[in-house]
């Protein structure tokens, strides 16, 4: 007969001598071993190569001044600062940048491209100009033809891609949104401000929805609220698109740590 247990045990003193020990926060680093990304980083220089390249031919071409005052080139400029610290960090199998940093890029450069496609380059639309790096109505020629659609088209589109399929999802917040609209404001001020100091310059305002000489301030203001809103919902989109959209980062990290080994049944 052996005796019955006990229901309740009570607590066993503490071992003197042993430190508690505290929950402690392991980063994904300590147990995962870093690896390099050699194409992700290729493919972030190459692009960053390509902005670089269109936006010294503007700045060559069209005059620096002007040309630097652009919000597609502002954004281009950036995108080619943050994939070359992207791509280094992807070759050296560093952690990623910011995540703030990299979704503000996207936004940017992702609102270049559907403002020119929607409103600068539809025909149908009353704000229409095609040429808007050069101030022409008409679409650009020769060289600025190539560049245009590089900073306009292929970039927005370039880093969409690797925003997909380079970078790992879930990285965006929601609390992010609002302060990617600090930089939208800013230019907003900035384009009104040299407007004012420009005054009976062909190139006063660089986009024909922010002319106060054509449309006054009051519709100037109205076009910047829907706009302003447009982008802040573009931003809520991707956070949200972000969060569900699959993980290219971790498939290719599991397909590449398979070991080959299987369980076999034992023999007799």
């Amino acid at each position: 007969m052996t005796a019955p247990i006990p229901r309740d045990i009570p607590d066993l003193p503490a071992i003197p001598g042993i430190p508690t020990l505290l929950p402690s926060h392991v980063p994904a680093t300590a147990v995962m071993n870093p690896t390099r990304r050699p194409w992700a980083a290729a493919y972030r220089l190459l692009v960053a190569l390509g902005a670089t390249a269109a936006v010294a031919v503007e700045v060559t071409f069209g005059g620096p001044l002007r040309t630097l005052s652009h919000f597609a080139i502002q954004s281009n400029i950036l995108l080619a600062l943050v994939l070359t610290l992207a791509a280094r960090r992807a070759r050296t199998a560093r952690r990623p940048l910011p995540s703030a940093l990299t979704g503000a890029t996207l936004l940017y450069v992702v609102v270049t491209g559907i403002v020119y496609h929607l409103l600068l380059a539809n025909q149908a639309s009353p704000f229409g100009l095609p040429g808007v790096l050069t101030g022409e109505a008409t679409a650009p020629t020769g060289w600025h033809a190539i560049t245009n659609q590089i900073l306009h088209t292929v970039t927005p589109v370039a880093a969409v891609l690797d925003w997909l399929l380079l970078t790992a999802p879930g990285q965006l917040r929601l609390r992010q949104a609002a302060t990617w609209l600090l930089y939208p404001l800013t230019y907003l001020a900035f384009s009104l401000v040299r407007g004012e100091f420009l005054p009976g310059s062909p190139g006063r305002y660089l986009y024909p929805f922010l002319d106060v000489d054509r449309h006054g301030y009051k519709s100037v203001l109205g076009n910047a609220l829907l706009i302003g809103l447009g982008i802040y919902a573009l931003a809520i989109l991707l956070v949200a698109l972000d969060h569900a959209r699959p993980n290219p980062i971790r498939r290719r990290v599991l397909r590449r740590t398979k070991t080959g080994f299987r369980l076999q049944p034992p023999v007799g």
